[in-house]
């Protein structure tokens, strides 16, 4: 039924809040007004009662008057934009903007024709003006002055378009998606880490000519055991995960002494052992051997150039970083809830933290280092990439928001919603719904603060990066917001400006020359799809899931050119795994499936029935009784059909592993983001592995258009001069 009164129906439209929607199978549902209470309440709004409610949306319209400019306003470049100034009742007014490289420019006044009104007794005017379509691209100021007074906000204008970058060039690419701390190398710690990721990249591309690695977020974790081991779930999403870094990479480990690299040494082999025949990876004793290593390199010392080095990107990231390194010094000492902190510490401006972060100066300074050591080596990697003629390098991985416990929401304080986390609605593969266990950050507040925790975070991935997948991208349009206590299914959508979260995505993007690649899976409202290709952001093809209006197998030559396409995702089994319905088992033994076992089975090999027969129709599988490489490669062979712009081949699908990596839905239910890349025995495979691998030839040979695999004439265990 439709909302109790018409203030808790204005509420939720002014704020975002969904108060019906069209579910999985087609159905309009409505949204209780108990949900829609539960939202609001978490922006800040008290519409418990409808006396409330109407006191909330009186506020609601006058708030607007109550200030001269918008915080924020956000526009493409190329379309003007107006701008209402709400000044005293006939005083004059001047407008501008002010360019952020310098320069400005005045607004033209249009024509207003809406009354005054009485605000706080005081009658208030409104005036509008034209910001012309020709600005430059850029966060600029938009100011105005009054006989009286001046004020500011800011103005951000966006990139229309972003498409891809120069590097690419009109060709089409393709590179591996992998989850990097299930690439572990012989050298590595027991996860794969940032010198695996730039060996991996020169593989990939001197190897199998690819050009990029996609791989998972790499956002910090705490900084303390147990470790959260979803890469979706950080606790920052603008800093780096350590556990990624290579302690012997680091240039200080060059220069430690005999008995601080024989500490080192046993350290790592101690931890060698304990892993030694486990089949499952273990962050928390990872992390633990790890971060002793680092404090012998960090106690140390720099050289004097090095620590100009340390200070000057302490100095640029200025105090996200500080108070980021603060809660992480306080976490090992209160505990990783700060919301079970003393109560004065539960504000990062408060005295009490002042006083504890002066306490603390060392450790603050060696998490700021252990920041500073990531970002060298993602550069590193990066470098790597590129020096080994990749067109794009890494692509890194936005997750979708951060938990409720995290530094960021700490630091951002009511920047997040409280009472509320995100997650997604019943669909095919969920149908118990999801919730995520993340804190969603408030669209009022993101405007308020210029959209400055976004960009930030945006263009502190992209600093050492070709590209940028951005997990459900249809979290910068709206995200599905669960109130404590009520489960997925009692949740709802709440939107955000996405003319700003998009457009800025575009502006940091072009600004770093990277190409942005959406997540646009599940339940997606068909306009975004064309919103993304308009504004030149590739979406997200995976194979299993194209289908046409009549829900057959979608042909390769009606696929989209702007999407990254790939047969399989991280959270399907590898192509090998779904072929044998592995992910139908794995539900119906976490009780997952509300339909019976039998009929999943059923549907999925149908499904799979339907693909057999489309590429024998289409030349890309021959014989009677292919094997499962077979099919793998035959699909792959289907995504090369298409118009697609980029191409993405799963590392586990190169080498033949089956495991998923993750099921969504479950926490310890199953060993999600734990599990080693494998080949087709179930055995874990290291990097050295898959340098040697011949299944992993074949691949490429698919993916570069080949007819024959390239041989290994480019050997890691030989020198060649003059063969090409």
């Amino acid at each position: 039924m439709a909302l109790s009164n018409p203030y808790l129906a204005e509420l939720a439209a002014e704020f975002g809040i969904a108060t019906e929607f069209w579910d999985w199978k087609g159905r309009l549902t409505e949204i209780s007004d108990d949900t829609v209470i539960a939202v609001l309440a978490a922006m800040e709004i008290d519409a418990s009662t409808e006396v409330l409610a109407a006191a909330a949306v009186h506020e609601l319209r006058e708030r607007p008057w109550r200030r001269a400019l918008p915080a924020c306003t956000v526009m493409q470049q190329g379309a003007p934009h107006t701008v209402r100034v709400h000044v005293p009742e006939g005083a004059w007014v001047h407008v501008w903007v002010r360019f952020e490289d310098g320069g400005g420019r005045d607004l033209t006044q249009l024509t207003n024709d809406e009354p005054p009104r009485s605000i706080d007794g005081r009658l208030i005017g409104e005036a509008t003006f034209e910001i012309p379509g020709d600005l430059p691209p850029g966060y600029h100021r938009l100011g105005c002055r009054t006989a009286e007074w001046t004020a500011e906000a800011t103005l951000i204008v966006t990139p229309h378009f972003l498409g891809f970058p120069p590097g690419m060039g009109e060709k089409r690419v393709w590179g591996y998606a992998t989850q990097l701390y299930s690439v572990r190398s012989q050298d590595s710690w027991g996860l794969g880490d940032l010198q695996d990721l730039a060996d991996l990249a020169t593989w990939s591309a001197t190897q199998q000519f690819a050009s990029y690695v996609l791989v998972n977020p790499l956002h910090a974790a705490q900084p303390m055991t147990p470790l959260e081991p979803s890469p979706y779930l950080p606790t920052s999403r603008r800093y780096v995960n350590p556990i990624y870094i290579r302690p012997e990479a680091i240039s200080e480990y060059a220069g430690l002494d005999d008995r601080q690299r024989a500490r080192i040494h046993q350290l790592h082999s101690r931890l060698e052992r304990s892993l030694a025949g486990v089949d499952e990876l273990k962050r928390d004793e990872v992390w633990k051997a790890k971060l002793a290593a680092l404090r012998v390199i960090f106690d140390a010392g720099l050289k004097p150039t090095r620590l100009m080095s340390l200070n000057d990107f302490v100095r640029k990231e200025g105090r996200p970083l500080s108070q980021f390194a603060t809660w992480c010094a306080l976490v090992n000492v209160h505990g990783m809830n700060w919301r079970e902190w003393p109560v004065e510490l539960r504000r990062p401006s408060s005295p009490e933290v002042t006083e504890f972060a002066a306490q603390h100066v060392g450790e603050i300074v060696f998490y700021s280092w252990l920041q500073w050591v990531a970002d060298e080596q993602l550069r590193a990697a990066q470098s790597a990439a590129k020096a080994a003629g990749m067109r794009v390098g890494i692509m890194n991985d936005l997750a979708v928001g951060v938990s409720g416990q995290s530094a960021e929401a700490w630091m951002l304080g009511d920047t997040f919603a409280r009472g509320v986390s995100v997650g997604a609605p019943p669909d095919h593969f969920n149908q118990t719904g999801q919730d995520w266990g993340q804190a969603p950050w408030r669209p009022d507040r993101l405007a308020e603060l210029s959209y400055a925790p976004f960009r930030n975070m945006v263009a502190g991935i992209l600093r050492h990066s070709g590209g940028i997948r951005v997990d459900h991208i249809m979290g910068l349009f709206r995200l599905w917001w669960v109130p404590q206590g009520m489960g997925p299914t009692m949740g709802t959508y709440v939107r955000y400006n996405h003319e700003a979260m998009v457009g800025i995505l575009v502006l940091e993007a072009q600004r770093a020359g990277a190409v942005v690649v959406g997540e646009d899976l599940g339940v997606v409202e068909p306009w975004v799809r064309v919103y993304l290709r308009d504004r030149g952001i590739l979406g997200t093809s995976i194979a299993w899931f194209e289908r046409d209006g009549s829900g057959q197998i979608l042909p390769p030559e009606s696929w989209r050119e702007y999407c990254m396409a790939s047969v399989t995702t991280h959270d399907l089994p590898p192509t090998a795994g779904y072929l044998n319905a592995a992910h139908v088992r794995l539900q119906h033994q976490l009780g997952l499936l509300t339909e019976d076992l039998d009929v999943e089975l059923a549907h999925a090999a149908r499904e799979v029935d339907e693909w057999l027969h489309l590429l024998r129709e289409r030349g890309f599988l021959t014989g009677d009784d292919p094997s499962t490489e077979d099919v793998v490669l035959a699909m792959h062979k289907f995504l090369m059909a298409t118009p697609a712009r980029m191409l993405c081949a799963a590392l586990t699908d190169a080498v033949g592993d089956h495991r998923t990596q993750n099921q969504p839905g479950t926490t310890d239910e199953y060993p999600n983001w734990r599990v080693p890349l494998s080949g087709p025995d179930g055995k874990p495979m290291s990097l050295e592995d898959v340098f040697h691998s011949e299944r992993a030839l074949r691949m490429s040979a698919v993916m570069n258009g080949f007819v024959v695999p390239p041989t290994a004439h480019r050997s890691t265990s030989e020198f060649i001069i003059g063969h090409d």
